[in-house]
């Protein structure tokens, strides 16, 4: 099956399919036969993290699915013990070993730590890599305005991405905003609130009006703010309906109202105190 996501094109011209499939909390025994699955429903944008354990087995399923490599987008994430250059660039080579790629596609600092070290050391290493070619591109995870700040008045590249939590319960307008004004592109990530968007009456009542999910009315509302999303599902169906988000459009009038539903709600750490580095 053909992938049904349009692209998006980075801030290097690296085309990045809007849709992709998210791998947090499956466990590693269970992540190459979902990913199996979620390629062969169309998926053409995987995203992995050192942090979730299963890099190995997502690489496993890109092999066995008979697709050319180039034709799945594959993103990894530094973990938070790796922020020292040295330290950096030896769990890059790890993330490569253990997927079994000579290159990635995008690679991601996880998390900014801002209270625990100085991330700009870490975008350091993450150029090198971005400059050997082994990343087709570099970005971020989880870094609020005055941290991309800081990064850019250090460096003269400018991340690829910001992957960051948003979802109509926390819209994050300031951080898109910044992150579009500098050529950023803002990747949802809890991009449902794992779930607790979806009784929203509101939702509900779009989804019953428009005959979709509830899922696929907050997938689409991310899709038309020009976000690129990665939900996440172990079940067929589920992931069918997640990827099929081009059918349909969302009114203004139903954009502003899941906008409305905003109340600076978290379902995970807040990036400018989490300290988390295991």
């Amino acid at each position: 099956m053909a992938n049904t996501s349009p692209s998006v094109r980075l801030n290097n011209g690296v085309q990045i399919p809007q849709v992709g499939f998210g791998t947090y909390q499956i466990p590693p025994e269970e992540t190459r036969e979902t990913v199996l699955t979620a390629l062969e429903v169309g998926y053409r944008h995987i995203d992995t993290a050192q942090m979730y354990g299963n890099e190995r087995e997502v690489g496993e399923a890109v092999r066995e699915s008979g697709l050319d490599r180039d034709e799945v987008f594959v993103t990894s994430k530094l973990n938070n013990g790796a922020h020292a250059r040295d330290a950096a660039l030896r769990a890059f080579d790890g993330t490569l070993e253990a997927l079994g790629f000579e290159r990635i596609d995008l690679f991601l600092i996880h998390w900014p730590l801002p209270t625990v070290g100085d991330f700009t050391e870490t975008w350091g290493a993450m150029e090198e890599i971005y400059r050997s070619g082994r990343s087709r591109a570099v970005g971020v995870s989880n870094f609020q305005p005055p941290h991309l700040r800081r990064l850019l008045e250090s460096s003269d590249l400018v991340p690829a991405v910001n992957q960051v939590e948003v979802h109509p319960y926390l819209v994050q307008n300031e951080v898109r905003a910044y992150d579009a004004e500098h050529g950023i592109a803002t990747e949802p990530w809890s991009p449902i609130a794992q779930g607790l968007v979806l009784d929203d009456p509101v939702i509900v009542a779009i989804a019953d009006r428009l005959g979709r999910t509830p899922a696929q009315v907050v997938l689409r509302w991310h899709v038309q703010r020009g976000d690129i999303v990665i939900p996440k599902s172990v079940r067929r169906a589920r992931m069918q309906e997640n990827l099929d988000l081009f059918s349909f459009e969302l009114p203004a009038a139903d954009m502003a109202a899941v906008a409305a539903l905003d109340q600076g709600r978290r379902t995970g750490p807040d990036p400018d105190t989490f300290d988390w580095t295991g």
